[in-house]
């Protein structure tokens, strides 16, 4: 049987969406020649501006890195406390002025994979990041290819990676926005654990002074720390070729804003750009309910399953992004590539509800199963395939 794209309407009272006027989505002026904003609890791109050119991204692309290693955490290949040994080639390499950022690493010393992720995250450390890659994966161009099978999984369409850390490659090394917000997305949704540890961290310990022996303190360079309530994350990014750039989330009251700017002149300018972005989206928009969690909003069709439906329901309060004080009219309808082929596990993302309006982005949230649907049994499956001849 062939699986077509479904659709069922959802009528607009029952989602207590039914507004009489039409609103058009706030205006937003940045000097950043690239910006991106995406609402993570209602799916709505916020605002775009050349959101999918592909640039170098500098230092964040030590967040697709990051995420590399927190999945490897989650699935129990590496541990925290396991330590890997700083090569003298990998410390001659990343030592001095002319290697950026560092973690202040010395030669032949062990550090555990929490120290270094502390380095790459807080510190932005360029050392860090080779000496995880080289520990993980024996060499820095074998844990590149991680990433880029990563990037693919994660649906990163315009994003490719060349080192670990984002040095200037020639070109080889390129992202979007559009695929940076998604990667921030992707790394919070997934490992919410790892990235309240890491990414919210203001600052880290590490190496010591020549001379006096001091020990070496380095605050994050994350601008929306303490400027901006609720910012957690993530990564900011400079080189001469990409200028200055940031990719940064926030919530607020249950609300996740991600962003990215790129391609900025300067240090100051790079952090009241990204202040003035992240509050103008948490201002200018507000979040209103639609579906309260784990309400039935429709049924949907499944293949070969001891159900000829299951239910649709939302997996947590939905809500919509609106811009502050509309009340818009606003239509829904589910979406799933149907029928859907069991078995299928209650909780399962199997649909989405694609909420429309006039002038505003469209937003897209998900829908889980209600309840289990197990496979029809051998006489379920011939009699699904006999009436299939007469359809």
């Amino acid at each position: 049987m062939t699986k077509l794209m479904s659709y069922l309407a959802v009528p607009a009272i029952a989602l207590a969406v039914a507004y009489p006027s039409v609103a058009a989505a706030p205006q937003f002026q940045t000097v950043a020649p690239v910006a991106f904003m995406k609402d993570m609890s209602s799916g709505a791109v916020l605002f775009a501006k050349d959101a999918d050119r592909r640039m170098p991204p500098a230092s964040m692309a030590k967040m697709m890195t990051v995420y590399v290693v927190f999945d490897m955490l989650k699935r129990g290949d590496i541990r925290l406390d396991q330590e890997f040994e700083v090569r003298p080639e990998t410390w001659r390499k990343w030592h001095g002025p002319s290697a950026g950022s560092t973690m202040f690493l010395s030669p032949g010393e062990k550090v555990s994979v929490e120290n270094l992720l502390y380095g790459v995250v807080v510190l932005s450390g360029n050392d860090a990041c080779v000496v995880l890659a080289e520990g993980i994966s024996g060499t820095e161009e074998a844990f590149v290819q991680r990433m880029n099978e990563a990037a693919q999984k994660l649906g990163l369409n315009n994003s490719h990676f060349g080192n670990s850390n984002g040095w200037p490659d020639n070109g080889v090394t390129y992202v979007t926005a559009r695929d940076l917000a998604k990667l921030a997305g992707s790394t919070i949704e997934e490992h919410p654990k790892l990235y309240k540890q890491f990414y919210s961290r203001r600052e880290f310990t590490w190496g010591k002074t020549l001379g006096s022996g001091a020990a070496i303190t380095q605050a994050n360079r994350d601008p929306l720390l303490g400027r901006v309530a609720g910012a957690d994350g993530l990564k900011t990014g400079h080189t001469e070729e990409a200028g200055y750039g940031f990719t940064g989330s926030a919530e607020q009251n249950g609300r996740r804003l991600v962003m990215v700017v790129a391609g900025l002149t300067s240090f100051n300018q790079r952090a009241s750009e990204s202040v003035r972005f992240m509050d103008w989206g948490f201002r200018a928009w507000q979040a209103k309910p639609v579906v309260k969690q784990g309400r039935k909003v429709a049924d949907a069709a499944v293949q070969l399953g001891d159900s000829a439906t299951v239910g649709l329901v939302a997996p947590r309060d939905l809500k919509v992004a609106l811009p502050a004080g509309a009340v818009p009219a606003m239509n829904a309808k589910v979406v799933y590539q149907g029928p859907i082929k069991a078995p299928i596990k209650a909780g399962a993302h199997v649909a989405d509800l694609v909420v429309t309006s006039p002038g505003l982005p469209e937003q897209v949230l998900p829908l889980v199963a209600e309840t289990d649907v197990e496979e029809a049994g051998f006489f379920g499956r011939a009699w699904a395939g006999l009436t299939g001849l007469f359809r």
